[in-house]
């Protein structure tokens, strides 16, 4: 399929993913009374890329998320050269997402950005009060973890159809794990979003949740290739 069709497909589920699962983070977590709380935020992300995936797994394969299609390179899933502009359509995506979440939340009268937006971080930042290093170390396993799962789940070797259900429960698995460390990326574009609203610290800290993830990714789609693939992927 042409590539702008899958670019614009990449933008919009990226678009659907912010939105709805920091839109859940924002929105609806602390409600008063019905608050969804962690584990409604961290199947509200694992929703968002089941969803996708039925829906655009089919037109784009549904990555949403940088370093997927970077892990999707590394284990020789993926065409390098068409990784900037997924790339740059899953940031596009991620940016207007969480604009369009600020203009639903900032209808609220006592709305503020200080408030973390979703946002990711460490340090004082961090949910929990972890480390730079514990945000690292958390970003990068959980991102491995994650790329093992797209990848072993979509091995033509694999029960066919049911993909995108081990996908989105595995996101929600590791947004589980990982929202107490750092709100939880494994996603730069997912970062990326609420950082530009937020600005200040949140850009600031904004590399870790690039680096990491990335890192995670790669080493995740090399150990994919090189010891899970089958024969003719290697």
């Amino acid at each position: 399929m042409d590539i702008s069709k899958r670019c614009t497909a990449e933008f919009v589920g990226t678009f659907w993913l912010v939105f709805g699962g920091c839109g859940s983070a924002v929105l609806a977590a602390a409600f008063p009374g019905v608050g969804i709380g962690l584990l409604g935020v961290s199947f509200a992300f694992g929703l968002t890329v089941l969803t996708m995936a039925y829906a655009i797994g089919h037109v784009s394969g549904c990555h949403l998320n940088p370093a997927v299609s970077v892990g999707l390179v590394a284990g020789g899933r993926f065409k390098a050269t068409e990784l900037v502009p997924y790339i740059m359509a899953q940031v596009a995506g991620g940016i207007a997402g969480a604009g369009m979440l600020y203009l639903i939340a900032s209808g609220k009268a006592d709305f503020k950005l200080a408030d973390g937006f979703a946002s990711n971080g460490y340090g004082e930042h961090s949910p929990g009060g972890y480390s730079l290093m514990a945000g690292f170390v958390a970003e990068f396993v959980l991102t491995f973890m994650f790329l093992l799962i797209i990848l072993g789940a979509t091995d033509k070797r694999a029960p066919q159809g049911f993909a995108p259900i081990a996908i989105g429960l595995g996101l929600t698995l590791i947004h589980l794990i990982g929202i107490p460390v750092t709100n939880l990326s494994v996603n730069p574009a997912r970062s990326t979003g609420p950082a530009v609203f937020v600005g200040g610290w949140a850009l600031a800290q904004l590399w870790l949740f690039w680096i990491a993830p990335i890192l995670g990714a790669v080493v995740a789609g090399v150990v994919h290739r090189q010891i899970f693939a089958a024969q003719d992927e290697k």
